[in-house]
Order: C-alpha cells, then structure tokens, then sequence
C-alpha cells in the first residue's frame, strides 16, 4: 500500500488543494495498477494528510493498516482495517499521545501495537526551526499500546524512517540528517538498545525490507537543499541504496536507481517485491520498475 498526498510546512505540493489517499497495487500482477482505497464514511478525508504507513497481519489473516497522518497539521496515528473484499479500509481508531508531538514513520508490531518516529521534539513550528538550528538531537523512537506508551530511543539528530528485521529482533531507524541509519536489539519488554551505526553519504529518508532477502531498500536525497528550494529548471533528484548484510562487520551498500530529476524527484522511499521495484517521492510521481 502507498499513501499519497502530504503537505508540509514548507514543502512544495504538485497538488496542494488535493486531500490525501491510500492507493494499492498488487506486484504479483504482470501489469500492476495503482488503485486507491476507499475509506469507511465518518473519517475526516478532507483532512486526510498521510505521512508514514505500516501493516500488520494478525494470526487470523485480519490485515491493519497504520497510517502517521497530519490533519491541520496536527499529530495522529490512523488504525484501519483492510477489507479485501471490497478493496476498502475500514477506519478503527484515531490515536494521539502527549509522546508522539511529531511523528514521521511507523512500524507496527500488533494489532494496535507499533513503534514510531518523532523528527522533532517540539510541536510547534517556530520550536522546531530553532531545535533543528540548534542541533539538539532531542528526536527518538517511541513505543505505543493500548497498555503502555514509553520511549525506547532517543539522541536522534532527526529519526525519520523505521522497519522492523525480518525475524522481528531488530529495529532499523533512519536519521536523515545525521546520514545514518541505527540497528536497535528489541527486547521481549519492546525496549530497544542501541546494537550499530552505518554511516551513508547521501539522507536516508524511510527504510523497507525484502522480504526475500532481509535487505534494506532505502530511499535517499543525494542534495537536501533542493528539496525545501524547488526548482523546476534544478529539481530534487532521486536515489536508492540496498543494504546487503547490515548486521555484519562491513555491511554491503549498492545503488538501486539514481536520476537526476529528469525522470523522478525527491525519492523518498523504496520496495521491491520478486525483483519488481516501486520507488515513492515526497512530492512528485511513484515509479514502477522491473530489476
């Protein structure tokens, strides 16, 4: 599944009157087609402003869909649940908490249960210019449930993406600013400690897994700058990174897909599935390819 449709705060928006959506696209198909879901009536679409998503499949098959969302530029996390009959989701919970003030990526770990990302420590606007300006490292990782809410993580420059290991024993952060993506060992208590550190040269925005592999497909931002000042004529241009082998002493780091910004801007994310490739912007179009 793939959301559409952010607006940020000094983000450029092809289309800034649209409100978000969740399309699909089914990869085991020869010719696969994005089709948008629709959503149960009584959810607030006209607010609808999708960040991260993550699914869960519980023991009876029920798939949950978790999805970050920005309402008026608020901060909620979304639970639906996917009919697959009728290609719908079903909207199950609005969740809000005074320890998610910012949150950008999810990975849930239950049918209400996920670890998430705050980019910020702050809220407010004005608060988080200067924390970035200031270079705090106040942002973390924080770990939801209808139980127990706490922070797991913390120290981040600014913690962007996050996924979970295959095998469900690590948790994979991206700080975006730092260039760098952190391996978290995940306890039976759903704390984290800190494991490694790859360093890349290029922003890690959000992480996805193979689910043939273990890789991690990430998607990058070779020049920031570009992307907070858009240039049609110098647009953003794309790129993404595999990670072969992340828990080894020295990990293996190979380039998916780079361009300029003729073809894709602003790569943002990256999933692959039976060497079929589907690349999401911040901003601009998705891109489906076959490896």
């Amino acid at each position: 599944m793939v959301k559409m449709g952010l607006k940020f705060p000094g983000l450029h928006s092809f289309a800034p009157d649209k409100p978000g959506g969740i399309l699909m696209m089914d990869l085991k198909e020869e010719n696969p087609r994005a089709l948008e879901l629709r959503i149960s009536r009584g959810f607030n679409l006209a607010s609808f402003n999708p960040h991260g998503i993550s699914t869960f499949i519980d023991t009876d098959d029920t798939v949950y869909l978790f999805v970050v969302n920005h309402p008026e530029f608020r901060n909620t996390v979304e639970i639906f649940k996917f009919e697959e009959e009728d290609n719908s989701l079903l909207h199950l919970k609005t969740i809000k908490h005074e320890l998610l003030p910012s949150v950008n990526d999810i990975v849930a770990v239950g049918p209400a249960h996920f670890y998430a990302t705050n980019d910020h420590y702050f809220s407010d606007t004005f608060l988080k210019y200067l924390e970035t300006y200031l270079n705090l490292h106040w942002t973390n990782v924080v770990y939801y449930s209808p139980n127990e809410v706490k922070v797991v993580a913390e120290g981040f420059d600014t913690a962007n993406g996050i996924n979970i290991s295959p095998d469900k024993k690590y948790i994979y952060v991206a700080d975006i600013l730092a260039h760098e993506i952190h391996v978290l060992e995940k306890h039976p208590n759903m704390n984290l400690t800190h494991l490694k550190v790859l360093e890349l040269d290029t922003l890690v925005d959000n992480l996805s897994i193979d689910p043939s592999s273990g890789d991690i497909l990430v998607g990058c931002h070779p020049n920031g700058q570009k992307l907070l000042v858009y240039d049609p004529n110098n647009p953003p241009s794309s790129e993404v990174l595999r990670i072969q082998n992340i828990l080894s002493e020295k990990p293996t780091v190979t380039t998916v897909y780079a361009n300029n910004g003729s073809v894709l801007q602003g790569s943002s994310v990256a999933s692959v599935y039976d060497r079929k490739l589907l690349i999401g912007t911040l901003y601009h179009r998705a891109l489906y390819c076959e490896l």
